[in-house]
């Protein structure tokens, strides 16, 4: 099972209260904002939205707030990544059993297992999930470990619902042959960009974005995707330029960047949870001077609208 089409999807921010709770009044508007201006998916809690501060019950009561808001008008894809492989099957068992439409799963936290190991590791998180399943390849976050073309292929070989894998390494060699191997394993294999350089992706054979983006520019965002799915690369030009100086801008800053992005649109979604930090004010200034020269940031939506 297979049968999930991944594309323009965006990874909502998990906002706190000042107490350091999920507020969820906050987090229904956020959904809501998220599908006015052209999600159609949402993937959560990814990294921007501070998954690994969520205890498992948050996910889980995060996740059912979410099914809930959204009402089957996109499909929900729910990040079930975990240190250990046991976790993250239940996480995923449970997303299959709350309707989710699919999950994604990263290497594990905090250690570097062989490439066979990762492929165990994902092959019993996605048995699991008896749902659409993505791995989430993302080296520069997970100590440099990549899920190799030969593991992917692997994996294929082992999972039935093994859809697709989403990169944000900006390594396009590697991107051209996990495209090249896995679509010669499975001809519908879903390959989707983690990051907003789309322009390059699209060109390897990405067919989906995952964007963290889209809460500070949606717009920018959609033009981009909608320009590269339709091969109109030159025309596109000009919004990568803007979407790789804000991604430039907000690439080391985690989502306590990207918080504060969004705060500055009228969006207040609270500070990070502890340990992550919440910048300072000259931090902020200086990320408020480097997305100045996003030009295109004066047509994007302000406030909750």
């Amino acid at each position: 099972m297979t049968a999930i089409r991944f594309g323009l999807v965006h990874a909502p921010l998990t906002p706190f209260t000042g107490d350091r709770a999920i507020d969820y009044a906050c987090y229904a508007r956020l959904i809501d904002f998220h599908l006015h201006h052209g999600a159609e998916g949402l993937a959560l809690p990814m990294h921007v939205g501070e998954s690994v501060s969520l205890s498992v019950e948050e996910r889980k009561a995060l996740l059912a707030f979410a099914l809930a808001q959204v009402r089957g008008r996109v499909p929900v894809i729910v990040n079930v990544s975990e240190a250990g492989t046991a976790i993250a099957a239940s996480l995923a068992a449970h997303a299959r059993e709350a309707g989710a439409a699919a999950v994604i799963a990263s290497v594990p936290y905090y250690w570097t297992p062989p490439q066979s190991m990762l492929v165990e590791h994902f092959a019993a998180i996605g048995a699991a999930a008896g749902l659409p399943f993505l791995v989430y390849n993302a080296p520069t976050e997970m100590a440099d470990v990549t899920f190799s073309p030969k593991s992917v292929v692997d994996l294929l070989q082992r999972l039935p619902t093994f859809a697709g894998l989403i990169d944000s390494s900006l390594d396009w060699q590697y991107m051209i042959e996990v495209v090249t191997v896995a679509r010669a394993v499975r001809p519908d294999f879903q390959f989707v960009s983690g990051t907003e350089y789309m322009i390059s992706a699209g060109a390897i054979g990405a067919t989906g974005l995952l964007s963290s983006l889209s809460g500070v520019a949606p717009r920018l965002v959609r033009t981009l995707y909608d320009l590269c799915r339709a091969e109109k690369f030159r025309e596109a030009r000009p919004a990568q330029e803007d979407a790789a100086i804000l991604f430039r801008a907000l690439r080391d800053l985690g989502p306590a960047g990207v918080k504060a992005a969004a705060r500055g649109r009228g969006r207040d979604c609270g500070r990070p949870r502890p340990p992550l930090p919440a910048l300072d004010e000259a931090q902020t200034r200086s990320l408020m001077t480097s997305l100045s020269a996003v030009k295109s940031l004066d047509a994007e939506p302000r406030d909750w609208l």
